[in-house]
C-alpha cells in the first residue's frame, strides 16, 4: 500500500508543535525541511509497519515526529552518541555501532535519515546488513546524491550548517547513483523505490544547494 495515497502531505506548523516540545530553537523556527523530509518518506513507504527502528536518531525528534505523525504503533531510535532529548516518548537507546541490541526481526522497518553519508565507507555495507538481520521489511533511507565535485563541497557545506548546532557529526562522504545501486546490492538490498524530487529550499538557497541532492530511497531485502 502507498500510503502516500491515503495522507496528507505533513504541515510544517504541525511538525513545528511536536518538534519544539523537545528543542527550544523550533519555538521560533519552522521546520520546512524536515517536513518536506517526511513527505519523501510518505512518498516510498510501502506496507502495514508496526514496529519502526530509527538507526542514527541524533536527538530522536525526528522519531518522536514519525511516532505521532505515521501509522505506527512503537518507534525505537539508536544513536552512537546520547545526544537524545530527554522529553522523549519513544524508546532510545546508545550502541556500538556494530552490533544493534535487537533480536533477529525485531521490527517491521528501518529508517536512515541523513546518517549514511556519515558512516565510514567501509562500514557501510556492515551497518546495512545488521539492520537486514533485526528489521524483517523495507529499509528507508533519506540521504544525498551527488553528480561531480561541485556536489560534494556543496554538501559539505550544507551538513556544516545543518549540523553544527546539535553537536551532529559534519564528516562525510556522499555516493553517487551508481554506487547506491552497488552498495545496497553488496548488503542484500534491492533499491525498490525513489521519491520524486521535492522542493526542501526555495530562492538563492536552492541555487546554492539543488534540491536534487536530496534522495529517499526503499530498499527491499533480496
Amino acid at each position: 500500500m502507498n500510503l502516500q495515497m491515503t495522507m496528507p502531505s505533513i504541515d510544517p506548523h504541525l511538525l513545528q508543535g511536536i518538534m519544539s516540545r523537545h528543542l527550544a530553537m523550533y519555538r521560533s523556527k519552522v521546520p520546512f525541511y524536515q517536513a518536506t523530509m517526511l513527505d519523501s518518506l510518505r512518498q516510498v513507504w510501502a506496507g502495514d509497519h508496526r514496529r519502526l527502528l530509527d538507526v542514527g536518531g541524533g536527538t530522536g525528534v525526528i522519531a518522536q515526529a514519525m511516532s505521532e505523525l505515521f501509522p505506527l504503533e512503537e518507534v525505537q531510535t539508536v544513536d552512537l552518541v546520547d545526544r537524545f532529548c530527554p522529553s522523549l516518548t519513544v524508546s532510545t537507546r546508545q550502541y556500538d555501532g556494530k552490533t544493534l541490541p535487537f533480536s533477529d526481526d525485531a521490527f517491521d522497518a528501518a529508517t536512515l535519515n541523513n546518517v549514511m553519508h556519515h558512516v565510514p565507507l567501509a562500514a557501510r555495507a556492515a551497518l546495512l546488513k545488521e539492520i537486514r538481520r533485526v528489521v524483517d521489511g523495507p529499509l528507508y533511507i533519506k540521504d544525498h546524491e551527488s553528480l561531480h565535485a561541485l556536489d560534494r563541497l556543496r554538501l559539505t557545506a550544507m551538513d556544516a550548517i545543518g549540523n553544527i548546532p546539535f553537536g551532529g557529526m559534519v564528516w562525510a562522504r556522499y555516493l553517487d547513483r551508481a554506487e547506491w545501486e552497488r552498495l545496497a546490492a553488496e548488503s542484500g538490498y534491492r533499491i525498490a523505490a525513489r521519491a520524486a524530487p521535492l522542493r526542501y529550499r526555495n530562492g538563492l538557497y536552492e541555487w546554492l544547494f539543488p534540491n536534487r541532492l536530496e534522495i529517499t530511497l526503499r530498499l527491499e531485502r533480496v
